[in-house]
């Protein structure tokens, strides 16, 4: 195996257990210590040694800032049954916090860091397991992540690979990077053709991991959206980038007098009004609209049109550092617009799921679109991610959700 020799004193970072490797901590790589430098091929394993000869652990290289991403610390290889070991260890998490239930089918099995397998991404829909990898070492242990899924996780009966959108894109990357890894569906046509059902705190949503974003839907809002259903009774509701509806359908059962989805994407529109159709088929009081955000928000308020409760769950505005000034406009001004357009005494559900923007700087941001407007604005709830997305205490960076709900008078 290749080893990864750290520069002098570059190795607390990994003796507190934080998983990632920097390139600039690297003094140089190669076989063996009189070896001279040895680039591994991406995705392999390799050893990280401190500058004095100490093992400290075993992970991916990966060309880029974050060189090395660790997966056990404190040895030289892996065990045999690692991929078991840890599928299995995630399992019993989601079982001992009761999310394994037969009213609640949808959970995530694997996140990355928060369950030691940096990289690696696995949601749990019935039957069925998608698997999206965010690095190259992920990426090639595939196989063995799914057969592991397969032996410790009973429900899964099928799993589907989906890292088209989440691998690097200046890899040199084999093999297919989407399709079924394994599945119990006989055809082709059958696996495309299939709707996939998959049920949420006794809430029904179809599943579309095949085109859908991330891996069909956005497990990580579950918590919030039970909330959102405690406070809808008797609400007009408006869900912002609403996806495939899911606050929608928990203000509907919460008793909202009405409610609004509006999402740019009409596919996701079609699919909000499939989940609606299916869990109220009488339901009258639900409108689904495929609009800009922004420019429906306008409409409404030239129309005088007002809402008694509001969600904005917006996509991430900043992907990476360099772009967190321009998303704490843009969450400011989205804030701004839909403040204006709250009743007295109602209330806001706001978000960011932008890992770049800290939760002191997206407050911040709604602070100052409560400022523009003028409205008096209470702090509620403070929301994060759910239990089965768990941080890493020793890798602060993994809490990327942030939400606050505002009373606004």
């Amino acid at each position: 195996m290749t080893t990864v020799y750290l520069k002098p004193h570059k190795e607390e970072s990994l003796k507190r257990m934080h998983p990632w490797v920097f390139s600039g901590a690297i003094a140089r790589v190669a076989l063996d210590k009189n070896y001279p430098f040895n680039e591994p091929q991406e995705g392999e394993l390799v050893c990280v040694q401190s500058a004095a000869g100490e093992i400290l652990g075993v992970g991916h290289w990966q060309v880029g800032s974050i060189a090395v991403r660790i997966l056990a610390f404190g040895v030289e290889s892996l065990p045999v049954d690692f991929w078991e070991e840890r599928i299995r260890a995630a399992y019993r998490v989601r079982e001992s916090i009761g999310l394994i239930r037969q009213d609640n089918t949808t959970f995530r099995l694997i996140h990355g860091e928060g369950d030691f397998l940096p990289g690696l991404i696995v949601d749990v829909y019935a039957e069925t397991a998608v698997i999206q990898a965010h690095s190259i070492g992920m990426h090639l242990c595939r196989e063995a992540i799914a057969a592991a899924v397969m032996e410790n996780v009973p429900q899964v009966k099928n799993v589907y690979y989906k890292s088209d959108d989440t691998l690097p894109f200046k890899a040199r990357i084999e093999g297919e990077k989407t399709g079924w890894l394994t599945t119990s569906l006989p055809s082709p046509q059958e696996r495309e053709n299939a709707e996939y059902w998959s049920e949420e705190n006794g809430l029904l949503f179809r599943i579309d991991w095949l085109r859908g974003q991330k891996t069909g839907f956005f497990i990580d809002q579950r918590e919030n959206r039970a909330l959102v259903e405690r406070y809808a009774a008797g609400k007009d509701v408006l869900n912002m980038f609403c996806y495939t509806g899911g606050f929608s359908l928990y203000a509907l059962r919460g008793g909202a007098k009405n409610v609004d989805s509006v999402d740019v994407s009409q596919k996701a529109i079609d699919l909000v009004n499939v989940n609606v159709a299916r869990n109220f088929p009488q339901a009258d009081n639900h409108k689904a609209v495929a609009a800009d955000a922004f420019d429906y928000l306008a409409s409404m308020r030239e129309a005088g049109h007002t809402y008694d409760l509001i969600i904005l769950d917006p996509p991430a505005f900043a992907k990476h550092r360099d772009a967190v000034k321009n998303a704490l406009r843009g969450y400011q001004r989205i804030n701004a617009k839909a403040i204006e357009m709250i009743r007295p005494g109602g209330i806001l559900f706001t978000f960011s799921c932008s890992q770049a923007v800290d939760k002191e700087a997206f407050r911040l941001a709604v602070f100052s679109a409560a400022a523009q407007v003028g409205r008096k604005v209470r702090i509620l709830h403070q929301l994060h991610q759910p239990q089965d997305h768990p941080i890493n205490i020793y890798h602060p960076e993994g809490e990327y959700l942030k939400g606050l709900v505002l009373f606004v008078e």
